[in-house]
């Protein structure tokens, strides 16, 4: 019987190639492989057997794309109850029948992992469909699809925009729809990917795992495997490689460095407890580069045409929310971001060389008159106009941010200050800095379809404003070129998600920003799928 001394031994020159590797970087300079904490665990000797009868149930994934590398994700599941430590294989192909391979190797996982499997895969061919299966024993998993990012001259990027995703209000449809788009470069999901409620608390068409709202370590691995074991939620993880950030309820409710409302430390434990379990599992879980100080702020390039920076505007630095008239709101010193990633991301803007700069976070950026909340960047103003003047310094017009959390869909200019007719045109977008482009929910609620009546007196109000839907779930499909980035909004009809028998998403509008205009004007045609997209992996049984 092979032993995990015997299995060591053999795939040492694999982790040093580079099979197997954590953290995460710039794509110029990815950190050195390392077989981490996948292949090591004192809790099983190295002596000790490996188990050989397991199984694939949550299907496999990808997701941070660089031009020669890609995380590989699966998890597997060991027969009969039984624990100890499983041998995986994986393999990665540029065709479906896997005749060449680009690239294998294989590691070990324990429970210390809660038997996930993540791969970095590197060496591969930049612009390129890739195929990948692991395998155990006997046991196969289903093959996944990837892509890796292009390089130099790059003439087109498409790329799905998602958030918030709460089960219980209902099923994946949108998941399985944007599975079949194959021409899709990439999946960018800007948090919410999972909700913390307990079982009809927040939604109740389906149950949770575990029933109880979740705070420890086994709570929020149940929580994630409960996820994956949806069969849309796998379909669009098989098809697309995802590049994913969190938002708070990865963690609990309106959650921020130090806290969140809803966390009871007298019943629940400390809150850097809480959240270190939730940050774990999610590492464990989520095919997303793992740097060991918890953060999850990077940078993708698409060749000469995009640079995607996300950031962490919820559990980095975020300080605890104050009411809107505290005067700590107009403290100059008040960072959403913290010092630290604020730096990053101003000189990731302003070293960027590519055509259009896309920001990925979290939560409204623009004003919305005469609402405020906190829980956005009106909470940090001081944040906000740094922002913006670089931007201004950097004289460049091509910046885009993508915007979750609040199950709604905008279209909106960037302007300094909106309301200033001497400093902003609406008409002409003279005076914007960049555009946001705020996604809906996939499942999770907004408003009821009668708010939508209010809609035109909000869009009046707020001339940066330039689409609103305040009900309904959808997605952004994310069209880039040299000439301009179009953004359009799918929106499903109401009531689709809470029945079993899926309805097709329909495009509800399209706007763009022409290259050099930091404004948003309505697009007079949808843009046109990519002709002879690469074969769809064999789908899972539904």
């Amino acid at each position: 019987m092979i032993t995990r001394r015997d299995l060591l031994a053999g795939v040492g020159a694999s982790f040093a190639l580079g099979a197997v590797g954590e953290g995460c970087s710039d794509p110029a300079s990815p950190p050195p492989p390392t077989d981490a904490d996948q292949s090591t665990d004192a809790s099983f000797p190295d002596d000790a057997p490996l188990l050989d009868a397991v199984d694939f149930l949550h299907g496999v994934a990808s997701g941070d794309p660089l031009s020669d590398r890609v995380i590989l994700w699966t998890r597997v599941t060991p027969r009969g109850g039984r624990s100890g430590a499983v041998s995986v294989r994986w393999e990665i192909s540029a065709s479906l029948d896997f005749a060449t391979l680009v690239a294998s190797g294989e590691l070990i996982t324990t429970p210390a992992r809660d038997y996930t499997v993540k791969v970095d895969a590197s060496a591969l061919p930049p612009a390129s469909t890739l195929y990948y299966r692991f395998s155990s024993g006997a046991a196969r998993s289903p093959v996944g699809r990837t892509r890796t990012a292009a390089v130099g001259a790059t003439e087109r990027l498409r790329l799905a925009v998602v958030s918030c995703s709460s089960l219980a209000h209902g099923y994946f449809h949108l998941y399985r729809e944007l599975a079949e788009r194959l021409d899709l470069d990439a999946v960018v999901h800007l948090g919410d990917y999972i909700y913390e409620y307990p079982s009809n608390y927040y939604g109740s068409v389906r149950p949770y795992d575990p029933p109880t709202e979740i705070v420890s370590l086994s709570d929020y691995r149940r929580r994630h495997a409960w996820y994956k074991r949806d069969a849309d939620l796998r379909a669009v993880h098989q098809q697309h490689p995802m590049i994913v950030i969190w938002d708070d309820h990865e963690f609990a409710n309106n959650a921020s460095v130090g806290g969140a409302p809803a966390h009871m430390p007298a019943t629940e434990g400390a809150w850097r407890d809480r959240k270190a379990a939730a940050i774990r599992a999610y590492f464990e879980w989520m095919p997303i580069r793992e740097q060991p100080d918890g953060r999850i702020w990077r940078r993708f390039a698409f060749g000469d045409l995009v640079d995607l920076v996300m950031l962490d505007t919820r559990i980095w630095a975020r300080p605890e929310q104050v009411p809107g008239d505290s005067p700590a709101i107009r403290d100059p010193r008040r960072t959403l971001l913290g010092d630290e990633q604020e730096r990053w991301f101003f000189e990731a803007l302003t070293t960027s060389a590519a055509r259009w700069k896309i920001v990925g976070q979290q939560v409204r950026m623009g004003p919305l008159h005469p609402k405020f909340n906190t829980d956005t960047w009106d909470g940090f103003p001081a944040a906000r106009q740094r922002f913006l003047d670089t931007l201004d310094r950097m004289r460049t017009s091509n910046v885009a941010v993508l915007t979750g959390d609040i199950h709604t869909s905008w279209a909106m200019d960037l302007p300094r200050d909106p309301f200033d007719r001497r400093s902003y045109d609406p008409r002409t977008g003279e005076g914007s800095l960049a555009v946001e482009l705020i996604v809906p929910g996939v499942t999770s609620p907004g408003h009821p379809p009668e708010v939508e009546a209010e809609i035109p007196g909000i869009l009046r109000d707020n001339p940066h404003m330039r689409y609103g839907n305040a009900s309904q779930r959808g997605y952004i499909l994310l069209d880039a070129t040299a000439e301009r980035l179009q953004a359009e909004w799918f929106h499903l009809p109401h009531g689709s998600i809470e029945r079993r028998e899926r309805r097709p998403a329909t495009l509800s509008t399209g706007w763009l920003t022409r290259s050099g205009s930091s404004h948003l004007t309505q697009a007079g045609t949808p843009s046109v799928p990519r002709e002879g997209a690469p074969a769809a992996a064999p789908w899972e049984p539904a």
